[in-house]
């Protein structure tokens, strides 16, 4: 897909988009909770239409930390980073196809019992 940012010569090749999210005020035990994190990325992946590729991989840290999890897709990746002493996450879900932003507010609440929630959605691509 090509699309013009400003001049008529200016174009970039949108090669998908990415959502970088933090959530914080989470409940400590959802974050070190391996059950959650599943059940969450698979809630992400039924509502965005991704095709996941092989086994997701999960890292249990010792305690008091908490976990990292990875699933490949087909459109690209899915990744959480949990920091329970802190009561704070780092998602990030990139597609290589363009589609609608989750509510990633009323998910990640549901989920994690996250309090807040930052998303930033970033166009990726290159010069044309």
């Amino acid at each position: 897909m090509l699309e013009s940012r400003g001049s008529g010569e200016d174009w970039t090749l949108t090669t998908g988009q990415e959502w970088l999210v933090d959530v914080s005020g989470c409940s400590p035990e959802q974050l070190k909770s391996l059950a959650v994190l599943a059940a969450l990325f698979e809630e992400l992946i039924v509502q965005m239409e991704l095709k996941v590729v092989g086994q997701p991989q999960w890292h249990v840290f010792p305690e008091p930390g908490g976990i990292t999890g990875l699933t490949l897709l087909a459109e690209s990746h899915l990744s959480i980073h949990t920091f329970p002493e802190h009561g704070f996450a780092a998602l990030n879900v990139y597609c290589c196809r363009m589609r609608a932003s989750p509510d990633f507010p009323a998910l990640l609440a549901r989920h994690l019992g996250a309090q807040s929630c930052h998303v930033r959605e970033l166009a990726r691509g290159v010069k044309a």
